[in-house]
């Protein structure tokens, strides 16, 4: 049988091609796919470049790893998910952009009746949002400061909040500060407008942020140099904090006394398990010592979808028939004042 599945190519152009479906391994569950969602600094973040400078020919290449559909095939040895359950996917090279994906099954994890299928589709950005903020380790009634307003850093302000942290969160494009208002954050920054170190002094009332999260990837030397003059200030004029980096960020910076005594943390995915061949075809990790994995945290943020405390229906800017891929990209990479959560709908 065959599937539909969108790619990239050479020139950094969005297409869909049909290809053979693959042969479930033992773990794994077929999914016919509903929605995908497209991460777009992860996804797209070297499109622009391949548009100015297109790469040596290549064959055309499969991407995404955040969808959401229903069982309909079962491979040998899974025992956590049965045909017909809905289910949101993750994973690269497993959750494409397509009509029909094989999936390992600690990758998938059954959706909420409260749940609709397009929100679904955030289980996996969300999740890498979770992980980011237990890196942060936050307490109820701290300063948080979020710097990038894409998916993942929408996310990361709610989450953030939902633990009691007063969040301020920064950006510079309009859709995005717009989708930061309308899921409540406490507050929302125009870097184009407001200095962000002036208003985080004010927002914290004099005790300065606790914690800060660089959600983007790229140059993030100035995003850092901001969170680190907003950190609570020690009578030895020290800072004093944490700062996790969960996009792809370059940083440059002093460390010791250039940096006082703050602690940066880098938030690698969604948490254990995930790129762990094993874990994901079904093999547990002791519970008591791995509290926190994956699936875990797929299905606490699903839960918190479900019960409207995670609010992912406003950042939803475009729904785009699967076929139509190429305008998708289009979109995202050229008309990114415009677009934000863009569904994929096969």
């Amino acid at each position: 049988m065959k599937r539909l599945v969108a790619c990239l190519d050479h020139q950094g152009q969005g297409m869909c091609l049909e290809q053979d479906r693959p042969v479930l391994a033992p773990g794994q569950v077929g999914v016919a796919v509903h929605a995908s969602l497209i991460s777009p600094g992860t996804e797209l973040g070297g499109v622009a470049g391949l548009r100015q400078q297109p790469a040596g020919p290549r064959p055309p290449r499969p991407f995404g790893y955040a969808n959401a559909g229903v069982v309909d095939a079962v491979g040998e040895g899974v025992t956590q998910l049965q045909l017909g359950d809905r289910v949101a996917c993750m994973g690269a090279g497993y959750a494409l952009h397509a009509d029909w994906v094989a999936v390992p099954q600690n990758l998938c994890v059954r959706v909420p009746l409260s749940v609709a299928t397009d929100e679904a589709t955030f289980a996996h950005l969300a999740a890498t949002a979770l992980h980011a903020v237990r890196r942060a380790e936050p307490a109820f009634g701290e300063n948080a400061m979020v710097m990038g307003l894409g998916l993942v850093g929408q996310l990361t302000a709610q989450l953030a909040g939902q633990c009691g942290c007063h969040v301020m969160a920064v950006d510079r494009l309009a859709v995005r500060l717009a989708a930061a208002r309308n899921t409540g954050v406490e507050a929302v920054v125009d870097a184009t407008q407001t200095d962000p170190v002036a208003e985080a002094a004010r927002f914290g009332r004099g005790y300065g942020m606790d914690w800060g999260v660089i959600a983007f990837g790229g140059d993030a030397n100035e995003a850092f140099e901001q969170i680190y003059q907003s950190l609570k200030l020690t009578p030895d004029t020290h800072r004093m904090g944490r700062i996790v980096v969960v996009g792809g960020a370059r940083l440059e910076h002093l460390w010791a006394a250039g940096l006082g005594n703050v602690d940066v943390r880098s938030a690698a995915r969604t948490g254990p398990g995930y790129h762990d061949e094993t874990w994901e075809h079904g093999t547990e990790y002791p519970g008591v010592w791995v509290e926190w994995t994956t699936r875990r945290n797929l299905e606490e943020c699903l839960g918190a979808i479900g019960a409207g405390r995670l609010q992912v229906r406003a950042l939803i800017t475009h729904q785009v028939p699967l076929s139509q891929i190429g305008a998708a990209v289009d979109l995202l990479v050229e008309q990114p004042q415009t677009a934000l959560g863009v569904i994929l709908r096969p």
